[in-house]
């Protein structure tokens, strides 16, 4: 078995996100031909389990879309390295995945693969977010392990992220009487500075750091030439650790802003995605993580663990690849990263805890 070009094959599959048909057709042909697995398939979405009534289950799932192509659409090997669009996010996983479900035919736990689209693009379009609401018996399980790339590491948890929509108000004047009215940017210039003075957390949860931030991503305003503007628009994004509730990492924010809002001043919600707790502690994963001698850190980005998490299931992330490579033009996978990953899942399908 070649891992390496395993993966070749699937990133020769292009399958950016809403078009990840012919993937997932390959995917079903691959896990349907494996008769101790029950498949079933809704939408681009597929998912195949092991029904042996073993005491724990494992849920193991990885995503089947990539980024727009980048001039990497063609999979290239050159030495132990493979070059191409989805190598490390994730075709390289999904190699892993497919292969073993083909070599541990009788695992000592119970197992579930799940392939699942839309993860690279709007939330509405996430497959393992309908197979929650949808299908939530498809992906239960004792713990969970998803094969977004860790460079063959555990990256725990997950950060959480919320976009913050902060308007100012102000009154407008002509610019030669400016002190007729209230210069909505220039109140949002007191916002970004203290933005930039701003002193994230790094809580240690269960021995892991994570690091908070709070950033502005975007600024509107601004009326025309000569008129003192009366609104100012600041758009923040702010990365929260698992050990702050979305309410709580809100009244986080809205302590910072606090000092430079006024009456009339409004801060709203755009969107938010929940933080996820290490989950370490759950025997699967205490296996996983001690029998292979894998390095632990914090996931400081947002993954799909944290749909796991919020259905009781405790989710690490596990794959091959540098995250870091992710969605560049140089993306790639080294068959050192792919084999780690096999082995050291393999160990814990074969053996259990």
């Amino acid at each position: 078995m070649d891992l390496l070009a395993r993966t070749a094959d699937l990133v020769a599959i292009p399958s950016e996100s809403h078009h990840e048909a012919a993937l997932a057709d390959h995917v079903e042909t691959r896990l349907r031909a494996l008769p101790h697995l029950r498949v079933d398939r809704l939408g681009d979405n597929v998912v195949a389990r092991t029904t042996a009534g073993r005491g724990l289950r494992l849920v193991v799932a990885g995503h089947l879309d990539t980024v727009p192509v980048n001039d990497n659409g063609t999979p290239e090997i050159r030495d132990d390295v493979l070059w191409g669009l989805g190598a490390a996010d994730m075709k390289g996983g999904l190699a892993v995945m497919l292969e073993l479900a083909t070599a541990v035919p009788d695992p000592a736990i119970d197992v579930t693969w799940v392939f699942y689209a839309g993860e690279e693009v709007s939330a509405d379009h996430n497959g393992l977010r309908h197979l929650f609401a949808h299908r939530p018996n498809l992906v239960a399980g004792d713990a969970a392990v998803l094969g977004e790339p860790t460079g063959a590491a555990l990256e725990v948890g997950c950060q959480g992220a919320m976009r913050v929509r902060v308007e100012l108000r102000g009154a407008r004047a002509h610019t030669a009487r400016p002190w007729m009215g209230r210069n909505a940017l220039h109140r949002a210039g007191r916002v970004l500075a203290a933005l930039d003075d701003y002193v994230a957390r790094q809580p240690v949860i269960d021995g892991c750091t994570y690091h908070e931030a709070l950033q502005a991503v975007f600024v509107e305003g601004g009326v025309a030439g000569n008129v003192v503007p009366d609104r100012a628009v600041v758009t923040l994004n702010h990365r929260f650790a698992p050990d702050r509730t979305s309410d709580e990492a809100l009244a986080h924010v809205e302590d910072v802003l606090a000092p430079h809002l006024a009456e009339g001043d409004t801060v709203t919600v755009i969107d938010v995605a929940n933080a996820a707790p290490p989950g370490l502690a759950h025997p699967l994963l205490a296996a996983l993580r001690e029998r292979n001698g894998l390095e632990v850190r914090a996931k400081l980005g947002w993954t799909d663990v944290s749909r796991f998490a919020a259905a009781g299931i405790p989710a690490t992330n596990f794959g091959p690849g540098d995250a870091a490579l992710a969605h560049t033009r140089d993306e790639r996978v080294d068959r050192a990263s792919l084999d780690a990953v096999f082995g050291a899942l393999g160990d814990l399908l074969r053996n259990g805890v």
